[in-house]
């Protein structure tokens, strides 16, 4: 063995007593008889929700999608026309026309008397 010099060796056995304190802390375990079947049923457990998740997500995709094909395809059925068929324009254009007497025009006042 080749000879170390005395601060070497000091960091030998200060590494020596970390790891023994390190085993005193943490023991090695031997795993039970329900290791590895504690350990599946966990797995399983997760992949449960998983799944449960994706389904759940998956059923409100397919809604969404379902919605948004009825709404396509009720914006594209030709509806019905009014039974007057007529702009906001036209309206205002017919209520004020010259020729309807129960509408009130603009007013002209002729004045006469004997001021005149």
């Amino acid at each position: 063995m080749v000879p170390m010099h005395g601060g070497a060796n000091r960091k030998e056995e200060d590494l020596d007593v970390l790891f023994q304190a390190y085993r005193a802390a943490c023991p090695d375990r031997d795993p039970s008889v329900n290791f590895m079947p504690g350990l599946w049923q966990r797995i399983e457990a997760r992949q449960r929700f998983t799944f449960s998740f994706r389904r759940m997500v998956s059923g409100f995709v397919t809604a969404a999608a379902a919605a948004t094909l009825a709404l396509g395809m009720y914006m594209a059925i030709p509806h019905t026309p009014r039974a007057y068929p007529v702009s906001y324009v036209d309206a205002l254009a017919d209520a004020n026309s010259l020729e309807n007497p129960d509408t009130v025009g603009p007013v002209q006042m002729e004045l006469s008397g004997p001021g005149r």
